[in-house]
């Protein structure tokens, strides 16, 4: 679960056209958790996938699918 998750969040944020660093900044992660989350390193609390959701303006089922 984690990999499709970070894998999605990766594959979006590059489609938005957003560096790691701006997305990080825009949805409250720090760089290193969200590096981390998209290496499937690390989870995520709901509340932060709605923040990533809502930045990378996608419903928050695109980022678990």
């Amino acid at each position: 679960m984690r990999l499709r998750v970070g894998g999605n969040v990766r594959r979006l944020r590059v489609e938005s056209g957003l560096t790691q660093e701006a997305l990080a900044l825009e949805s409250g992660l720090s760089r290193n958790h969200l590096i981390e989350l998209e290496h499937g390193r690390r989870g995520v609390l709901f509340e932060r996938l709605d923040d990533l959701a809502l930045t990378l303006d996608v419903p928050v089922t695109a980022l678990l699918d």
